[in-house]
């Protein structure tokens, strides 16, 4: 039988999910950062990845044909000639890109997703700066460098960790006023998601005991993952991921861009992903409460009981949709003595976020909402989802697979479906 292996590199840490022909589980791994880990990314990146590959069942390694990534949206390197990171890598989160804002307007068109502090173009215009930018050859994604390690080609990303470079994933090109940046580096290769791109590299395969023909495929980003996990497909259903941050995705039949309110579509068959990512969400809870009173204190909460509290919840200043400002400071007071009020005031206000958010998309012409899955951990916080429901004014239910690297496993399925002759895979120098 014949196994497929996605990879979710998340904020908090990796997953790994390998599934049959048949799109069922065999096996869940997981590797979680310590905080210590952040002082060098990529290396901890690398290490991590090595550590899921190695804790998969010997048996099941020996038959996964393909292996996809994805990584958190807008996470962001530069490599020189071999690939080795010349500087630290940007998070997804990252606003350093805030004072080339003005460059940033005069080389993109107006409203565009990439004018944006935290985009993907909004980091390498920072980066270019920078006195290392004269090593680097390739400017590349978290999902592409990772993919990289396991396959050896440089410079090859997907249309959805693309696209807040720039690139048109209506017209599947990168646009002339892009094309005429006027930085020296190699812009990736962008294919589509789940595109095979080359075997696993001989020496990790006969390491670990991988078969030497396991394609690795072009991933996506977290978010994307989470979405063709969820289940859903049909316009008006949407999926928020709360994880640490908060992320909106509605299928619609219309295309949204409007750099205003951070919203961008993701393409996906026929159809559009709309939505944007704010940085409130799961992390901010964690700054108060423990995994264990975030549960102990949220069965004391009567979900139909509206709070009066109005927060607006980040970890620092800035946020990137519904209200695109790197300079809103977050609101967290008053705050009450009573922990089950404080949290109470916490979940609702993320929630009233997650429906302004749905709200400016239908208000700009995406579908009507009709149901919302949730992925991440928050799906898993019954007295949340009650809470979201009643503010969005529609079901909302569990996604039928609440783990991004499920979605991914899914797309090195396709991977394999797109090709079986190795001829027809990505080889250097295409």
């Amino acid at each position: 039988m014949a196994f497929y292996l996605g990879i979710d590199f998340g904020t908090s840490g990796v997953r790994g999910v390998v599934i049959d022909e048949k799109a069922l589980i065999q096996a869940e791994v997981r590797y979680s950062f310590e905080m210590s880990d952040v002082s060098d990314l990529s290396t901890c990146w690398q290490s991590a990845l090595h550590t899921i590959l190695e804790q998969i069942p010997q048996g099941l390694r020996r038959e996964i044909r393909a292996i996809a990534i994805n990584g958190t949206s807008s996470t962001v390197l530069l490599c020189d000639g071999t690939g080795r990171p010349v500087d630290a890598p940007l998070l997804y989160n990252d606003a350093r890109g805030a004072v080339i804002m003005e460059q940033l307007r005069s080389i993109a068109p107006p409203n565009h997703t990439v004018v944006s502090a935290t985009s993907s173009l909004a980091k390498l215009l920072w980066m270019s700066q920078l006195p290392t930018f004269a090593e680097a050859r390739y400017f590349m994604h978290q999902a592409d460098w990772l993919a990289f390690l396991l396959h050896g080609q440089l410079g090859i990303s997907d249309y959805h960790n693309a696209l807040k470079l720039g690139y048109d994933v209506e017209e599947l090109r990168y646009p002339e006023w892009l094309e005429h940046l006027p930085i020296k580096i190699h812009l990736p290769k962008v294919m589509t998601p789940g595109t095979p791109i080359a075997e696993l590299r001989a020496e990790i395969a006969d390491d670990l005991g991988f078969r030497r023909d396991c394609l690795v495929c072009t991933g996506t980003t977290d978010s994307i993952a989470a979405f063709i996990a969820s289940g859903a497909q049909s316009p008006g259903e949407a999926v928020t991921s709360l994880g640490s941050t908060l992320v909106l995705k509605l299928l619609s039949r219309k295309r949204l861009e409007d750099a205003r309110y951070g919203i961008y579509s993701h393409r996906l068959g026929d159809l559009w992903l709309v939505g944007g990512a704010s940085n409130t969400g799961g992390a901010v809870l964690r700054q108060f409460f423990t995994d264990a009173e975030l549960k102990s204190l949220s069965s004391e909460i009567e979900p139909e009981n509206k709070s009066e509290l109005d927060y607006y919840p980040l970890l620092g200043v800035g946020d990137r949709f519904p209200i695109n400002d790197p300079n809103l400071p977050p609101r967290l007071e008053p705050r009450p003595d009573n922990p089950v009020k404080f949290l109470h005031g916490l979940l609702e206000s993320i929630a009233r976020i997650e429906a302004q958010g749905y709200s400016l998309l239908q208000k700009l012409g995406a579908d009507h909402l009709s149901c919302v899955y949730t992925a991440g951990g928050g799906a898993a916080n019954s007295t949340w989802t009650a809470i979201r429901a009643r503010c969005l004014g529609v079901k909302v239910v569990r996604s039928e697979n609440t783990e991004a690297a499920y979605g991914t496993a899914l797309l090195a399925i396709t991977g394999v479906g797109k090709t079986n002759r190795q001829d027809q895979m990505l080889v250097p120098g295409d």
